[in-house]
């Protein structure tokens, strides 16, 4: 009998009663195991959001967080899959990142430095001309086009964000509203929509082998190693095109950030 043939192929129930087991003891070895087998969980969500001001490796760094909170508080009898449980906590890590680092938006340096500009021109130019300036009269003024100006004066809001707090009176004499009763509440599946076609995508783009891989890996939770004995292949040939299945994940993730 060959070796390959004595592999047993591990339980699709695997990975659960890990976590079954890690619920009970709290063994720091296989938390730090758990952890580490689901860290492309990291990688993929952490690339959702490069390139919109923050470091990479400041992202990573956030969503390891969330992925360690989500290890040490599943609940594996509450009966799902860790990854519906760990993705919803590591992209909350993320947006809470970015909340507490200032509204998302890094506003580049020319902008900021035209934005002065644009706020010295609106105090200057009604004394030269009389009148409230238009944007084109602050498009020659300064010598920029006016769909720059426009851009310019729309990203400026970054800086002074309405709070949900606010009050608005629809009539005179009505009872007001505050902001956040007025505004549309995003739909929870909505993102969900954008993730499943960049999964398929994804998906569409592998080849067979890697769809192998994939399956064996991210789905029914093999290690490199057993894999490497099922499909007669090195452990390292295993790691290569794990690595390329992420960058083709990632690219379809950097398409609908």
């Amino acid at each position: 009998m060959s070796d390959k043939s004595r592999y047993i192929k591990p339980d699709k129930d695997e990975i659960n009663k890990q976590f079954e087991e890690y619920y009970k003891t709290k063994d720091p070895k296989l938390r730090e195991k758990l952890i580490e087998e689901h860290m492309y969980l990291v990688d993929i969500l952490s690339n959702k959001y490069v390139n919109k001001g923050i470091e990479k490796d400041d992202l990573y760094q956030v969503a390891s967080v969330g992925l360690i909170y989500a290890v040490d508080r599943f609940n594996p009898e509450k009966g799902y899959a860790f990854s519906s449980f760990a993705t919803p906590t590591i992209m909350g890590e993320l947006k809470r990142y970015f909340r507490d680092k200032g509204w998302v938006i890094r506003v580049p340096r020319r902008i900021q430095n035209l934005y002065k500009k644009i706020n010295n021109a609106k105090k200057t130019l009604p004394q030269i001309l009389q009148r409230t300036p238009t944007i084109k009269d602050i498009s020659d003024y300064l010598g920029e086009d006016e769909e720059t100006i426009l851009e310019t004066i729309e990203a400026s809001k970054v800086y002074s964000p309405q709070s949900l707090d606010s009050e608005f009176e629809i009539q005179r004499g009505e009872n007001k509203l505050n902001l956040s009763d007025i505004v549309g509440e995003e739909d929870k599946n909505f993102e969900s929509i954008d993730l499943n076609d960049m999964i398929t995508k994804s998906i569409d783009r592998l080849n067979d082998l890697e769809k192998d891989i994939l399956n064996l890996r991210y789905y029914e939770g093999w290690t490199q190693v057993a894999i490497a004995q099922k499909l007669d292949i090195s452990q390292m040939t295993v790691s290569r095109i794990e690595k390329k299945i992420n960058q083709k994940f990632s690219i379809e993730f950097n398409k609908i950030k």
